[in-house]
């Protein structure tokens, strides 16, 4: 009895405890979404981050040269499925585009082809510029 009220409990916090920390928010396709605070945080710790990252903007070419998040790959959501092999399996990949629609199906795509650690950037790089962070 202590072991399944201990099981309801964990079940009950983990959601909230994951969301507190910017991620967590577990759509039902198989990909999570990210804050831009959460997806700042692994790029600002670049290679010392302690999760292997890929910053993925599923943009246009005339949007990604607009402006982007400094080391991002450009992979436009509707080459994507033709450019997987270009996806990492063995690392995060933080998906975005201006405001998060486009890097949704661009995520679910993902995880259909069995991708893992798929996290979509909530507010897309528009999210990003509000809250005051750099693009190149």
């Amino acid at each position: 009895m202590k072991r399944i009220m201990m099981m309801v409990l964990m079940m009950a916090v983990m959601p909230v405890v994951g969301t507190a920390c910017g991620f967590g928010d577990q759509s039902a396709d198989g990909y999570e979404n990210a804050t831009v605070a959460h997806t700042h945080e692994h790029w600002q710790a670049g290679d010392k981050s302690p999760v292997p990252f890929m910053l993925l903007d599923v943009r246009s070419k005339e949007e990604y040269a607009e402006g982007h998040i400094a080391g991002a790959t450009l992979i436009p959501v509707q080459e994507l499925t033709k450019r997987l092999g270009e996806v990492p399996h063995g690392k995060r990949v933080y998906v975005y585009c201006h405001s998060g629609n486009r890097s949704a199906k661009a995520s679910k795509l993902l995880a259909e082809h069995g991708f893992k650690n798929i996290e979509n950037v909530k507010g897309g790089i528009a999210a990003w510029k509000d809250a005051g962070y750099p693009v190149e």
